[in-house]
């Protein structure tokens, strides 16, 4: 059996652009030492690791800051310097087409296996647990890396022993050319025995014929809509199959909690049902639902709430603003009406689901604005 620790999509560097500048900075940081567990994680002997991939995406960007660089090669030298081999795949965010890249600067010096070449190749055969393990892999390269069609020419030696691909890319024809197309079809017609895969966020995995083709998931995510696992990813290849182990990685909770306030008493209440969910180690997203007691502040709950978290995010989705009531207020002769009138004709007018969430939420933040329910 060979145990493999599956990482993608660490994005290291990125910085919450929605956050206050000290929390974000915070928040970097904090993130930034996700390469630091796993690799303690690897050390560990109780884990048993025996390869470390990266499947792309180690760096927010092609040109990460130098501390930052010098930082992660220290640490997978650390894994090197063990007898751990480590194999890193460019990902679309790091990638290694800029004469500029990190990948590109480092070629020489970057510690472990870094795979360079832009079409599909075996790079390598390591010894693990005395069993020869085939690596095949590619660096996606504009212009240069096929695409279109999406990639359906997948090689593999004639010899015995394990076959592990690693590839930063999207299994099928969608994402364009920078999200690596990958043709499902022939990649499972190649009879790899696992597919370490990156660039798709949410944890998933595909059965290959015999093989399976694992997306491990960002462990630390990016946002709300983004949240990360939380969680490391270790592939146990063995003759019978895979086998997928989960570990705590010990990331910064990110969640979204939902809030009926039907039933109480007024906006003081709502303030401090808010409160009573306060984890200063958590990024929150509260989203009120239900029945208002009356027009909601959202901006005023989440100000008055926000010491007791890392972040909170308060979204008002009550009925505060029911349609009865814009009824009423829009058979006023008042600006307020007025501007109900106008904001109806557009969304009864507009197609795209997009913009008429934006037009939506217009409307709520007008009239409160009107109303003198914010700033």
């Amino acid at each position: 059996m060979i145990r493999i620790l599956h990482l993608a999509d660490l994005h290291l560097g990125w910085r919450p652009a929605f956050m206050p500048r000290d929390r974000a900075e915070e928040r970097r940081r904090r993130r930034d030492d996700l390469l630091e567990r796993a690799v303690d994680l690897a050390l560990d002997r109780q884990h048993g690791i025996d390869l470390v991939v990266i499947a792309g995406d180690l760096f927010e960007t092609h040109r990460p800051e130098e501390p930052l660089v010098a930082s992660v090669m220290a640490q997978l030298r650390r894994l090197e310097q063990a007898g751990f081999p480590v194999v890193t795949v460019p990902g679309n965010h790091d990638e290694i087409t800029y004469p500029n890249s990190v990948y590109q600067n480092h070629r020489e010096d970057w510690p472990g296996l870094l795979v360079t070449n832009p079409n599909p190749a075996h790079v390598a055969t390591l010894t693990v647990q005395g069993t020869a393990l085939h690596l095949y892999s590619l660096a996606y390269t504009g212009g240069v890396t096929q695409t279109q069609p999406p990639v359906n020419r997948f090689p593999k030696v004639d010899e015995p022993g394990a076959h592990l691909a690693v590839f930063h890319g999207t299994l099928g024809d969608w994402g364009g050319d920078r999200s690596l197309p990958l043709d499902p079809a022939a990649l499972a017609q190649a009879g790899y025995d696992y597919v370490a895969l990156g660039h798709i966020h949410k944890p998933g995995e595909v059965r290959m014929g015999r093989g399976l083709a694992v997306y491990p998931g960002a462990v630390e995510g990016k946002g709300f809509d983004d949240p990360g696992t939380g969680q490391f990813t270790i592939a146990c290849v063995e003759a019978g199959g895979v086998r997928l182990e989960r570990v705590p990685a010990g990331a910064q909770p990110v969640v979204v909690r939902d809030l009926d306030v039907s039933g109480m008493a007024d906006a003081a209440q709502v303030t401090a049902a808010v409160a009573e969910l306060a984890d200063p180690a958590v990024i929150a997203r509260v989203r009120l639902t239900g029945s208002a007691p009356e027009l909601l502040n959202a901006e005023a709950i989440q100000a008055h709430c926000a010491h007791r978290f890392f972040y909170l995010e308060v979204v008002d989705e009550t009925d505060s603003l029911s349609p009865q009531r814009l009824d009423r207020w829009a058979g006023e002769r008042t600006i307020l009406g007025e501007f109900i009138r106008r904001m109806r004709r557009r969304l009864a007018e507009e197609q795209d689901p997009g913009e008429r969430a934006v037009l939506e939420q217009a409307l709520r933040r007008g009239v409160q604005a009107m109303l003198g329910g914010e700033r």
